[in-house]
This record gives structure tokens, sequence and C-alpha cells, in this order.
């Protein structure tokens, strides 16, 4: 009995003290205003746990909060990233735009000012080789070009056509150095042929030593032969040289046009005959 009595000793106890306590509370129940002594030391005793979880229902919640704000922060920031490259889309297609206007309005004008039927062309790709250089261009045959129709831009003379099909065409290049054009200068009138040196450069040969040609002369097809019309820019004198020997003048010609910028120019389908 006594051994029974020792081991249950610890629960009876326990037991009484909780007993004791809740009658204490139950007679205390009218008393709302004034906590009782047990009461008091019930939560001195669970005040700090108390604080501790709310500081810790806090702490999670702040790292739940901060989680939410990081997530929708990362998608207002992917959107802003797709804002911004729609609007860089829209810059450079309204640049593209803008400079397009400005090269069909030159053509325009430069189609109003010569008194010669013309058919616009677009570049359409580049061929070289060794021994030619030509652009590809958008038209052909079935819109009325033929070869050797001469091609300018609004800066000057491009080149000529030399193989046409029913919807492209070949430019020869007047810096190519198949290419030959009769010219003239145009301040002094000294004619010459304008060929193609290759790598973007021209050369006038043919003029003789007693012309009076200058570094920035201006030097314009002559019309002689029926392919270019007479008067249309082709380049500007960089060098002049008159050697002791000889009949005839060096001459480097740069041209007026920029070859490697081209995208739109005229086709003059001015017959050969006229």
């Amino acid at each position: 009995m006594k051994n029974l009595l020792n081991r249950y000793r610890r629960f009876l106890l326990t037991a009484l003290v909780l007993l004791t306590a809740f009658l204490t509370y139950a007679m205390n129940l009218r008393n709302r205003d004034h906590a009782n002594p047990v009461e008091r030391t019930v939560m001195s005793m669970t005040a700090p746990v108390a604080g501790s979880a709310a500081s810790a229902t806090g702490f999670l919640s702040d790292i739940w909060n901060n989680y939410i704000d990081l997530i929708d922060v990362r998608r207002e920031n992917i959107e802003l990233r797709k804002s911004v490259k729609r609007l860089n889309e829209r810059i450079v297609a309204n640049n593209e735009a803008i400079a397009a206007n400005l090269r069909y309005k030159q053509l325009l004008e430069l189609k109003e000012s010569v008194a010669i039927p013309s058919v616009a062309v677009s570049v359409i790709g580049e061929d070289s080789s060794a021994w030619f250089k030509t652009l590809v261009v958008d038209r052909g045959a079935a819109d009325g070009l033929a070869e050797g129709m001469p091609v300018v831009a609004a800066g000057g003379v491009v080149g000529r056509l030399v193989k046409v099909a029913p919807h492209s065409s070949r430019v020869l290049l007047l810096t190519d150095h198949a290419s030959a054009i009769a010219s003239i200068v145009q301040r002094t009138r000294a004619r010459g042929v304008v060929r193609g040196a290759g790598g973007g450069r021209c050369s006038m040969e043919f003029t003789v030593k007693d012309e009076d040609v200058k570094v920035g002369d201006t030097v314009v097809s002559s019309g002689i032969g029926g392919v270019f019309p007479k008067g249309l820019p082709i380049g500007e004198v960089t060098m002049v040289k008159k050697g002791e020997y000889g009949v005839f003048q060096t001459i480097e010609v740069r041209p007026l046009v920029n070859i490697g910028q081209l995208e739109e120019m005229l086709v003059l389908v001015r017959q050969r005959d006229e």
C-alpha cells in the first residue's frame, strides 16, 4: 500500500494543485476587474511565453509578407522589361520609318528633276566576285527594264543594268573595273572617261595635260554614247597628277553616291536610240 502511494504521489499532488486552481478561478469569476494572486502568478509565468510566441508569429508574418513583396516586385520587373522592350522596338521602327521617308522624298525629288521616264527599284541583294561587283534590285523585264539602262540615286550616277530577268536585275556599279562613263569636268568642260578602279574608287582617263582640272572639281556625265543623259553627277576630283611623260593626266575621282549605303534607286528607261 505504501509503495502504491509513493508511486502516485506526484500524480495526486499535481491533481490537487490543478483542482485548487480551478476552484479559485471559479470562485473569482464574478470579480473580473481585479486579478487574484493565482491569476497574477499564471499571467507572470505565461507572459514571456506569450510574448515570444507573438514575436515569432510577427517574425514569420514579416518573412511571408517580404516574400510576397519580392514576388510582386519580380513580376513588376518582368512587366517593366517587356514594356521597355516594346518601347525600344517602336522607337527603332519609327526611326526606320523616318529614314525611309527621307530616302523616298529624295528619290521623288530626283524623279521629278530628271525629265526621263524612270522606275524606282530597291536593293535586294549584292553579288561580289573577282571580276564584277553588282547589286541585285527587285524590278526586271516585266517592269519595262532592259540591259544597258542607267541607274541613278539621289547623289548621282550608280551604274547601269547588265543582266535583266523578268522580276529582278543586276546593276554594274560605276566603281567596277568593267564600268566606263563618258564624262566632263563641270567647271572647265574638260573631257574624259570615268572608269571604275575598284575599292569604291574611280579614275578619269584620257584627259589631256593641257586641260584645267583641280582637286574638288565635280565630274558629270557628258551624254556621249547615249547611255547616260548629259549632266548627271558622277564624282569629285580627289587627285590630279601631270607627269613629265605621256599625253594624259592621272585623275582620281570619288563617287558622289555612297555605294555601300544604297537602298533605293531609279532606273532611267530612256531608249538607247534617243
